[in-house]
């Protein structure tokens, strides 16, 4: 087995597996604070293909409207995210889950009092220049 780390390095590699020891916190959109922990994806893991991310946002929090180029896909851990589309809103509560098909219009909330989280899947992985968010 091989295995290799390096100073300040999130992961641990074994031959063909990546142990991911700890996330990295990205910056996010929105009217109000939010924690992304990215645990794979471009920044923690450098993988293109996929990003997995748990979010954290709370009550009140909205971003802008976006037309990405990945499906998202999104399981709701707690609280409520509301999901907005062309076609109107939908509440996903704790247990529940949505996918986000690329190239159409959403926006998502945490209306109620206690916000959300939740894990967010990407494929592609998210990056800054293919989400398009709403000017």
């Amino acid at each position: 087995m091989h295995f290799a780390a390096s100073a300040g390095d999130r992961a641990v590699h074994f031959d063909l597996m990546k142990h991911i020891e700890a996330p990295s916190i990205v910056a996010a959109a929105g009217n109000k604070p939010k924690i992304i922990e990215e645990y794979v994806g471009r920044v923690n893991s450098a993988t293109a293909d996929v990003s997995v991310a748990r979010m954290k946002s709370p009550s009140g929090w909205v971003e802008p409207g976006q037309t990405p180029e990945f499906d998202e896909y999104t399981v709701v851990l707690r609280g409520v995210l509301r999901v907005t589309t062309a076609e109107g809103s939908t509440d996903v509560t704790a247990g529940q889950a949505i996918i986000a098909p690329k190239g159409e219009w959403v926006q998502y909330s945490t209306p109620y009092a206690d916000g959300a989280e939740y894990i967010a899947v990407c494929l592609p992985a998210f990056a800054p220049d293919i989400v398009h968010r709403d000017a």
